[in-house]
């Protein structure tokens, strides 16, 4: 399995004809899973989603291809993994307003896979936890499992 200790992840950039391939074609099923992923967490941590709150499922997901700001790549012995930055167009781009997301593919020729939507769990110094899966502008795009 590839990790971050073992793929040099790249720097991160504008998407380019090959990374707008790989996010049209999972497109759909990032939207399905934004929002799905939304409901779960609502049920018991509703703070991962709470800059979005706001929003319905449709805004929420009511992003594009242009919408798609920023990549990162890594290639492994099997493919390429592939890191996004999406812009949610219903949020203001002075705060939290954008996913990242994770996808796989084989190559040029086969069909690319969603991985999975970032949501982030962090400890307190003080105690206690943050979650989010909205991210702002600043934050970086770095390799992550979940």
């Amino acid at each position: 399995m590839a990790t971050a200790e073992t793929v040099d992840l790249g720097p991160p950039h504008e998407p380019k004809e090959e990374s707008i391939k790989v996010f049209k074609e999972i497109e759909h099923e990032l939207k399905k899973m934004l929002v799905h992923t939304r409901h779960q967490h609502n049920k018991h941590e509703p703070e991962y989603f709470a800059a979005a709150e706001h929003l319905s499922d449709p805004q929420l997901a009511g992003f594009g291809v242009d919408d798609f700001k920023e990549v990162r790549v890594a290639t492994s012995a099997y493919g390429i993994h592939l890191f996004g930055k999406v812009r949610i167009p219903d949020l203001p781009d002075s705060g939290p307003a954008y996913i990242h997301f994770r996808a796989f593919t084989g190559g040029p020729d086969d069909q690319a896979r969603l991985h999975s939507i970032h949501t982030e769990e962090k400890e307190q110094p003080g105690g206690g936890k943050t979650f989010r899966a909205i991210f702002s502008k600043s934050d970086p795009l770095e390799w992550f499992d979940t």
